[in-house]
């Protein structure tokens, strides 16, 4: 079972935490799917000369696709595991993806970088020295991924359900990347 980043207290007050959501995630799809369907509708039913079908039929079965898309994407196997990320003055914690999550202190940290593969956005990060790297809590799943970057080994997260969202863990991370 996951640690909860509620379970861990936080190496410093000023911790701002970005958590995975399959709800919000499953709303914030489920709106741009509706929004899509209400920008092109009208201009098939313009182009084909008209449905034939009322509004509201066209609108339901528009919601029901959206809505098991949206659910589909959410809770597929890979977007319902647990990652978070809390950024600090007393350092970086992670835990990605349902591993043990461990603290990086500044210091320790040789290359932060959050990256876009394909449709998802994935954090890098790079320690100074695996010996560095301390668990939060006890032993137990193990380390996030690990993969090989130019800057040597790096801990990787999948953020395409990271609330608040990779923009606003980018100017978090340079906050602190940038004050040393």
């Amino acid at each position: 079972m996951p640690i909860a980043p509620e379970q861990v207290e936080a190496p410093a007050k000023d911790a701002v935490l970005f958590r995975s959501s399959p709800v919000r995630t499953f709303v914030a799809l489920f709106l741009l799917l509706m929004l899509s369907f209400g920008i092109v509708s009208p201009i098939v039913a313009f182009a084909a000369g008209g449905t034939g079908n009322p509004w509201w039929q066209t609108a339901l079965q528009a919601a029901c696709i959206a809505g098991v898309a949206s659910a589909a994407y959410a809770y597929s196997t890979r977007a319902s595991l647990t990652t978070w990320v809390r950024v600090s003055t007393g350092g970086l914690e992670l835990a990605a993806q349902e591993s043990d999550p461990i603290l990086l202190a500044w210091p320790d940290i040789a290359h932060v970088t959050v990256r876009r593969v394909g449709l998802r956005n994935v954090l890098d990060v790079a320690p100074v020295d695996l010996d560095r790297v301390h668990p939060v809590q006890g032993e137990g799943v193990g380390w996030p991924t690990m993969t090989d970057t130019p800057h040597g080994p790096a801990f990787t997260a999948d953020l395409s359900e990271v609330w608040p969202g990779p923009r606003r863990l980018r100017r978090e991370l340079a906050k602190h990347l940038t004050s040393d």
